[in-house]
């Protein structure tokens, strides 16, 4: 084992209770909609406000390591939490599940960056990418088990069991972190309050308000005052981001070319894959007729695929380089997306478990391409506010694809005039946002052919030959 790895198991043993969180609620929708009397894309605000959660808060965590150490807030972000997760297992009302999603996304909002954030400073930069794949083997065990985990108790015994799972994993957590971790505290810098109540409370009306819009859960004009606000709060933390010393958000980061493409091209492409952990249960449930149990069956093979590329993925960036792996595994895995909508109830199992097996694959690619390359030039003091920056645009995204993918459906449903939605209506919603994920080549064929070169330890010979042709 490498000399990290055991900071990495520890990492992922947070991460794990996280992804599986997220996988299991996710295959139990339509479940959960039912007992709390509620339409199946209502629930959509349960996953919005988990991922709006991470967004608002996730900009403190690297302020709050810095000065209080990575293990305190590590430690602390895991009994929050577990905290919640209790909480939404005695959730009774929607409203109540929301609120308790809320308090899981502020402990999740500090666990994944400050977990990762922990390992990025203590791996050497050559390291960084078997790092990355060392640390996300056990935290995609979450993903791997959630949807069968998930639809079994779902469908056997009672959804809110589900949550009650991550009471043991947040206990041991706790203890290897306090046995393990070292308290490392990186650079003081104040903390931008007024920029983090700017940011927060824009993001956190702009992505509220597109989520209520459909299934009248509020009027439309109540809609549009919250997205309005949202923008005009969100303008006024550019104008303050871009005098202030410390800013909360650094938009000075984006100057740096591998972490402009990496955040724009990579939010792009997570849109889709936030859209599926909506879409694709429903459709399986809702528009099959599947139970819980059986969906998860099948969607679990996606994170399988996930893990079997981890292996490989250090060889093929060495191989191909970034720029290369980035522009046609964009396209290769917003495809495979956009076929998923095309499955029927007739479509047999293994056929929908093969593509799912290879988008998975794909994707997790993807993913760790982005991930390596988001801090290929980005200086040791600046890491921590570089992956509070990148973990907030991943949340965004991952929250606007899921606001996306609710409305496409919802808008399909209101085409074909049906009173709940069909299997005719997530053709549409599917392809929709597979567009916007293959969109994201327009971002990274502007990286140059050597970009993170040292990061995968390809040849510069091989990077000038690739600049020659491209040229």
């Amino acid at each position: 084992m490498p000399r990290y790895g055991l900071t990495a198991l520890i990492v992922a043993c947070a991460l794990f209770m996280e992804s599986l969180d997220g996988t299991v609620i996710s295959t139990s929708l339509p479940a959960i909609a039912a007992d709390l009397h509620r339409d199946p894309i209502s629930l959509k605000l349960a996953l919005t406000a988990y991922l709006l959660s991470l967004a608002i808060f996730i900009p403190a965590s690297g302020w709050a390591a810095d000065k209080f150490g990575a293990r305190t807030i590590f430690r602390s972000a895991i009994i929050v939490f577990t905290l919640g997760s209790i909480l939404c297992g005695f959730s009774s009302t929607l409203w109540e599940f929301v609120g308790a999603r809320v308090i899981q996304g502020i402990g999740g909002a500090m666990m994944v960056p400050v977990g990762r954030l922990v390992l990025l400073r203590t791996v050497p930069k050559a390291e960084v990418i078997n790092a990355l794949s060392y640390l996300t083997i056990p935290a995609l065990l979450g993903p791997l088990f959630g949807p069968l985990v998930g639809g079994f108790i779902t469908t056997y015994f009672h959804w809110r069991w589900i949550f009650f799972v991550n009471v043991p994993i947040g206990i041991l957590g706790v203890g290897l972190v306090s046995r393990f971790i070292q308290n490392v505290h990186g650079e003081a810098w104040p903390l931008d309050v007024r920029g983090f109540l700017l940011s927060g409370a824009g993001l956190g009306l702009l992505i509220f308000g597109m989520t209520l819009a459909g299934h009248g859960i509020v009027s439309g004009s109540i809609v549009l005052v919250l997205v309005i606000t949202g923008v005009v709060f969100l303008g006024l933390y550019y104008l303050h981001a871009r005098t202030a010393k410390f800013p909360i958000l650094d938009l000075k980061l984006l100057k740096v070319q591998t972490f402009r493409a990496a955040v724009t091209g990579g939010s792009l492409f997570r849109v889709g894959v936030g859209a599926t952990p909506l879409l694709l249960p429903l459709m399986l449930q809702v528009g099959f007729g599947l139970n819980s149990f059986q969906s998860g069956s099948i969607t679990f093979i996606t994170s399988l695929g996930a893990m079997a590329m981890k292996a490989t993925a250090a060889p093929i960036l060495r191989t191909f380089g970034f720029r290369h792996v980035l522009l046609f595994n964009s396209v290769l895995s917003s495809t495979i997306l956009g076929c998923y909508g095309f499955f029927t109830p007739t479509t047999p199992h293994l056929l929908m478990m093969g593509l799912l097996l290879c988008g998975g694959f794909f994707r997790s690619l993807e993913f760790t391409s982005v991930n390596a390359i988001t801090y290929a030039d980005i200086d040791q003091a600046m890491l921590s506010r570089a992956t509070s920056f990148s973990s907030v645009a991943q949340q965004l995204s991952l929250s606007l694809g899921i606001t996306i993918g609710a409305l496409l459906l919802e808008s399909s449903q209101a085409i074909h005039g049906t009173a709940q939605i069909t299997r005719a209506d997530f053709p549409w919603a599917f392809l929709g946002v597979a567009v916007i994920s293959v969109s994201s080549v327009l971002v990274f064929r502007t990286l140059p052919a050597n970009a993170g070169i040292h990061l995968s330890g390809g040849a510069r010979k091989k990077a000038a030959e690739a600049e020659q042709t491209e040229g």
